[in-house]
C-alpha cells in the first residue's frame, strides 16, 4: 500500500487553514492537521477534520450530459464542448453578446476565476460575469472602496489573539469561522473584553462581555448611536480624523439625532447598554471590528458598511496591529474570486471595465477587443432572464436554485433561458435545469491557489485525481476559450495562469507559486521582492484619506404586518455549509444537523401553541416551506431564524429579492413571514 500526506487549503470557510490530505493506494482517507501552518495552528473545526469525506462520493459527477427528451444523458467531452459552442454562438450573433452571462465561483481557484472571467470578457465579449460574493460581501466592496479604497480585511486573522476589544456584529464566528472564533477565544482569555450585536444569542454572545439584540435591520441605527456617544463624550480621535480623514462634520450633523433614547425605541438595544458599548469600544487602544452577512446582505448593505467605517475611523481604530475593521469571507475564495475580476464592473485588481487605461491594458496583453461598459450582476441577470432579455448562462460551481433569493421567481427565470451550461462536482438543484452538464474537479483534485478572508494566498496540491472523466475547471475553461476562437488560453498549468494575472493585477505582482510554496504572502504584493501586507491603511488609505459616509437609518425593505408578523432572518450552523452540496454528503456532519429547522422565541410559541419538534409552516408573500420547530430563547421576540442549507425546506424560498442599488446584494437578512402548525 503506498500512502501520502498532500498539504493543501481548506475547501470551506475563508479562514484557509491548512491541513494535510492522507492519500492511500490514490483515495482519499482523512486529514490531518498542520502544526506548523500559521492561521490553523495544527488545530481544525468538524467541518476541516471531515474535508476529505465528500470527494469520493458516488453522487459525484464523472461524465458530461446533454439534455435530450427532457432526461440528461452521458456523452463524450466532444459533445457536450460543441453543444455549448454551438448554443452560446447563435446566441451571441442573433441576441449580442450581452444576451449571455458567466457565473465564476468562490468554490474555484483564483487561476480558475481568472480564466472564467476572461472567457466571458476576452471570448464572449461581454463583462456580464459576476459570482457569490453578489449575495454575501459585494456591499463590503463597494462600501470599503468608498469609505478606505479597498474592500477586504484590514489586518490578519493571528493579529485576533492580541485584540484588546474585539467588536462583533452580523457573525456568528464560532459556528461559521470556527477557527477565527477559536482566535478570539485566545484573545478573551488574555483580558480582551468582547461585545457581540446580534439579534440572536450565539455561542459567543453567551461568553462576550456585552450582548447587545437589535432588531433586524435596524443596525445603522446602533452604529450612529455608538458615534454620537463617542462624539459627545469627547472620544473621538483627533489627531486620526483631522490627519487621515474628510467629511467628518458631516457625519456629526448625521448622528446629532442618535440619542441613545431613540435608539433604543428604533433597535430595542437598552440605552445603558450602548452608552457601554461605546465607550469600551473607544477607550480601548487595540479594538478590532468583526462583521459578516449579517451586516452585508441588507438593501441598504452598502451604507451599513459604510457606517461600520464611520465607526472605526471616528476612533482612529484603523491602520495598526490587532486594530481595524474586518469582514469575514464566508466561503474558501470568495476574496479571490473577487481579486481574480469575478465581478461585472472590474477587471482584475478591481481595475474598472470603463477605465480606458485599464481597458486599454487588457486589450493589450490579451490581443482582442473588450466591452467597455460595466455587465450585469448576477441579481440583475436573473431579472433579465426572467424578462426574456438574458437568454444564455455559463455556471462554474454555484448552485443558484438554493443560494439565491425568491426561489420561485429564479426558477421561473433559469426556465425562461434557452440555454444553460452548468459545470460542478455535484448534480446540484441547479445543474438540474441544465441543458448541458459538466463534470469538474474538485479542490483536492487540481492544484492553484485561494485568497483567504486576511488576503492571503494559499496553496492547492493535487492529491488525487478526478473522478470518471471530470477535469479540472480551468481546463475545462481553457477548452471553451479556445473552441469559441479566442487567443490566450494557451495554458499548460494553474502556476502559468497566476503569471498572467499576476502580470496584470498590481496586487498580485509579486506573487507566484514558488514563492507561496515557502511562505504566507498577503496582498497587496507588488514585487516579487516584497514580503506582502499584514496590516492596511497604515500611514494613509488606499485611496488617501478615509472618507465619511453620513448614512441614515432606513427601515428593512419588507416590515412586519398583520399577516406576516414576524422578521424572518436566515444564516448558517456549525455542520453544514452552504447550499450543502459537500457537507450533506459528508456522513459525520449530516448526522449532525441532517434536517431544517426553524428557531422560534419560547414567549412567541407558547402564544401559537407550537411546541418544540412539532412541525411547521413557515411562509411569506413569496413561498412556504414546512420544517421542524425548534423553540428556543436564542431569539428575540417577533424573529424567526432558518438555516439556508437545506433544499427540502429551503429559506430562499421565502427571502426578499430587494436589492441594495449600489452594490445589488440582496437583502436575505430580513422578511415579513408568519409562522403556524403544519
Amino acid at each position: 500500500m503506498s500512502v501520502k500526506h498532500v498539504l493543501t487549503t481548506c475547501p470551506y470557510c475563508g479562514t484557509g487553514c491548512n491541513f494535510f490530505l492522507q492519500v492511500a493506494d490514490g483515495r482519499l482517507v482523512g486529514v490531518v492537521p498542520c502544526k506548523t501552518d500559521e492561521i490553523s495552528l495544527g488545530r481544525l473545526c468538524i467541518k476541516g477534520y471531515n474535508a476529505h469525506a465528500f470527494v469520493q462520493h458516488p453522487d459525484r459527477l464523472k461524465h458530461p450530459m446533454i439534455r435530450e427528451g427532457g432526461q440528461l444523458k452521458q456523452v463524450t467531452w466532444e459533445q457536450a464542448m460543441d453543444r455549448i459552442v454551438k448554443e452560446v454562438t447563435r446566441i451571441r450573433e442573433k441576441f449580442g453578446p450581452d444576451s449571455i452571462a458567466v457565473l465564476a465561483s468562490a468554490k474555484c481557484t483564483n487561476e480558475e476565476n481568472y480564466l472564467i472571467q476572461k472567457l466571458a470578457r476576452a471570448a464572449l465579449g461581454t463583462n456580464n460575469v459576476d459570482h457569490c460574493a453578489r449575495l454575501c460581501h459585494a456591499s463590503t466592496v463597494s462600501g470599503l472602496l468608498y469609505s478606505f479604497g479597498s474592500g477586504a480585511m484590514t489586518n490578519t486573522i493571528p493579529e485576533f489573539d492580541n485584540a484588546e476589544c474585539i467588536l462583533i456584529t452580523g457573525s456568528n464566528t464560532l459556528e461559521a469561522h470556527p477557527m477565527i472564533g477559536a482566535r478570539m477565544l485566545r484573545a478573551l482569555d488574555k483580558g480582551a473584553k468582547i461585545i457581540v450585536v446580534d439579534p440572536r444569542e450565539t455561542p459567543l454572545s453567551r461568553i462576550s462581555h456585552l450582548s447587545l439584540h437589535q432588531r433586524p435591520g435596524t443596525d445603522i441605527s446602533w452604529i450612529n448611536g455608538m458615534i454620537k456617544i463617542i462624539i459627545d463624550e469627547g472620544l473621538v480621535n483627533e489627531e486620526f480624523v483631522k490627519q487621515r480623514t474628510t467629511a467628518f462634520d458631516e457625519l456629526k450633523e448625521v448622528v446629532k439625532d442618535y440619542t441613545a433614547e431613540k435608539v433604543e425605541a428604533t433597535t430595542g438595544i437598552p440605552r445603558e447598554k450602548l452608552v457601554e458599548a461605546a465607550r469600551l469600544y473607544a477607550k480601548t487602544e487595540k479594538a478590532m471590528i468583526a462583521y459578516a452577512m449579517g451586516i452585508t446582505q441588507h438593501s441598504n448593505g452598502t451604507n451599513l458598511v459604510k457606517a461600520m467605517a464611520n465607526l472605526a475611523m471616528v476612533t482612529g481604530h484603523i491602520g495598526k496591529e490587532s486594530t481595524g475593521l474586518n469582514p469575514l469571507r464566508g466561503q474558501c475564495n470568495v476574496q479571490g474570486a473577487c481579486d481574480a475580476g469575478g465581478l461585472p464592473n472590474l477587471f482584475p485588481g478591481y481595475q474598472r471595465v470603463d477605465d480606458p487605461e485599464s481597458k486599454a491594458k487588457f486589450e493589450k496583453a490579451w490581443g482582442v477587443q473588450l466591452p467597455g461598459n460595466p455587465g450585469l450582476t448576477l441579481t440583475c441577470a436573473m431579472k433579465e432572464a426572467m424578462a426574456g432579455k438574458l437568454k444564455a448562462m455559463i455556471i462554474f460551481g454555484e448552485n443558484v436554485m438554493i443560494s439565491d433569493p425568491d426561489l420561485g421567481h429564479l426558477e421561473e427565470a433559469i426556465e425562461e433561458l434557452e440555454f444553460l451550461a452548468v459545470v460542478d462536482i455535484f448534480p446540484t438543484e441547479t445543474a438540474q435545469k441544465a441543458h448541458v452538464v459538466l463534470p469538474a474537479g474538485c479542490y483536492a483534485e487540481k492544484d492553484g491557489t485561494f485568497t483567504s478572508t486576511d488576503r492571503a494566498i494559499r496553496l492547492l496540491r493535487k492529491a488525487v485525481d478526478p473522478p470518471g472523466e471530470a477535469r479540472a475547471d480551468w481546463v475545462i475553461a481553457c477548452d471553451l476559450g479556445k473552441r469559441l476562437g479566442s487567443p490566450g488560453f494557451d495554458f499548460s498549468s494553474p502556476a502559468e495562469v497566476m503569471a498572467e494575472m499576476a502580470s496584470l493585477t498590481p496586487q498580485y505582482a509579486g506573487i507566484d507559486f514558488g514563492r507561496i510554496d515557502k511562505q504566507v504572502l498577503r496582498w497587496p504584493c507588488p514585487t516579487k521582492e516584497h514580503q506582502g501586507t499584514r496590516i492596511l491603511h497604515t500611514q494613509k488609505f488606499t485611496k488617501g484619506l478615509g472618507v465619511f459616509a453620513p448614512v441614515e437609518h432606513a427601515p428593512p425593505m419588507e416590515e412586519p404586518s398583520e399577516e406576516y408578523p414576524f422578521i424572518l432572518t436566515t444564516g448558517r450552523n456549525l455542520f453544514q455549509y452552504h447550499t450543502g452540496t459537500m457537507t450533506r454528503r459528508s456522513p459525520k456532519l449530516e448526522r449532525e444537523a441532517p434536517e431544517p429547522y426553524v428557531e422560534i422565541n419560547g414567549s412567541d410559541a407558547k402564544r401559537l401553541g407550537i411546541n418544540d419538534g412539532e412541525r411547521v409552516a413557515v411562509s411569506s408573500k413569496r413561498g412556504s416551506i414546512t420544517l421542524k420547530a425548534r423553540v428556543t430563547d436564542r431569539i428575540i421576540l417577533g424573529s424567526i431564524f432558518i438555516p439556508f442549507h437545506y433544499a427540502e425546506a429551503a429559506a430562499n424560498r421565502l427571502t426578499n429579492a430587494a436589492l441594495d442599488p449600489i452594490s445589488n446584494i440582496p437583502e436575505l437578512k430580513v422578511c415579513a413571514a408568519k409562522v403556524a402548525k403544519a
